[in-house]
């Protein structure tokens, strides 16, 4: 998986693993916007660029077996990488590319990842990542899951 520097186009290999218990000393509301701790019973990614331990974002997923399904409980990019000022594109698809490619490991032609998302960015997850609405979720499944997959997963 990589991301994209904004100001030079600069391509970075980056990785998404587990958040360790060492790291909520620096995963603050200010820079990530939300209160991690409190997913901390969920399953929490960080992607960094590889060799580096610097958080860009953050991840809480949550298996729903009996749907199979993942659902994608809180998503962030830290706060420098947020609006026309950031410095790196495609961190929140990289996570969602994780997401995906887990779902489908776990679920084969069932997969499937949902997500509830603030409504002034459900039009943006529509448009970006070829998600569909249903009832209060986003989804991605079948081919666009696969596509997503295929386009942002580099491993």
């Amino acid at each position: 998986m990589v991301i994209e520097e904004v100001k030079t186009g600069n391509i970075l290999f980056v990785e998404i693993v587990p958040v360790a218990d060492r790291d909520y000393a620096r995963i603050t509301k200010k820079r990530y916007w939300f209160d991690w701790k409190k997913e901390r019973s969920h399953d929490i990614y960080k992607l960094n660029i590889r060799g580096t331990d610097e958080i860009l974002g953050l991840m809480s997923i949550e298996d729903i077996k009996k749907e199979s399904r993942i659902e994608i409980r809180l998503l962030a990019v830290s706060a420098e990488n947020r609006g026309s000022g950031k410095i790196y594109n495609r961190i929140i698809v990289n996570l969602i590319a994780f997401a995906s490619k887990n779902s489908l490991r776990m679920y084969g032609e069932l997969a499937c990842v949902t997500l509830i998302p603030k409504t002034e960015i459900v039009q943006h997850y529509i448009d970006t990542y070829n998600m569909f609405e249903a009832g209060v979720s986003l989804c991605l499944d079948g081919r666009e899951l696969i596509d997503l997959i295929n386009t942002y997963d580099h491993d």
